[in-house]
């Protein structure tokens, strides 16, 4: 039972990760950049370089590229089909860096909010504390006062009896 349990909160919390991302623009933009890469340079790739057959092939050749898949069943063959292929897998790498630092970002916001929240919680109950003592150490006084006023009394009140 504690397994499930464990994993219905990883689920849970890759759900809430997911809303986060999708709410986000940049990863939006990245894939529809990293779509239109695919696309033109496929659509170049079937122009330029005889072993791409169809433009199907020069998309799912340029996409399983940037991915670094590397499937190997379609393969430019000529030196600008090969230099396309090298540019896009700069290109990947440049994707691919993007995309972890959207992730991380998104995971260290979650983090930082959550940090922000206890900060808040810490900040009230400081205050919270430094209020009672301040009462405490006011109610310290006041008797302090009313003692010596005490003492006072019992030493006059002595020094006349003897």
């Amino acid at each position: 039972m504690k397994i499930i349990a464990i994993l219905a909160e990883a689920l849970t919390l890759f759900k809430n990760l997911l809303n986060e991302l999708i709410g986000k623009r940049s990863l939006v933009y990245l894939l529809i950049l990293a779509l239109a890469v695919a696309i033109v340079s496929g659509f170049l790739l079937f122009i330029i370089d005889p072993n791409v057959h169809s433009l199907f092939d020069g998309i799912w050749s340029a996409w399983v590229t940037m991915t670094h898949v590397g499937f190997g069943d379609v393969v430019p063959t000529s030196f600008l089909g090969r230099l396309l292929s090298a540019t896009l897998i700069l290109f990947g790498l440049a994707l691919f860096s993007l995309s972890t630092a959207l992730f991380s970002v998104t995971l260290m916001s979650k983090n930082l909010d959550a940090w922000g929240g206890d900060v808040r919680q810490i900040e009230q109950e400081t205050s919270r504390i430094e209020s009672e003592e301040s009462q405490i150490l006011k109610e310290l006084a006041r008797l302090h006062e009313r003692m010596e006023a005490l003492e006072k009394q019992l030493s006059s009140g002595a020094s006349k009896n003897s």
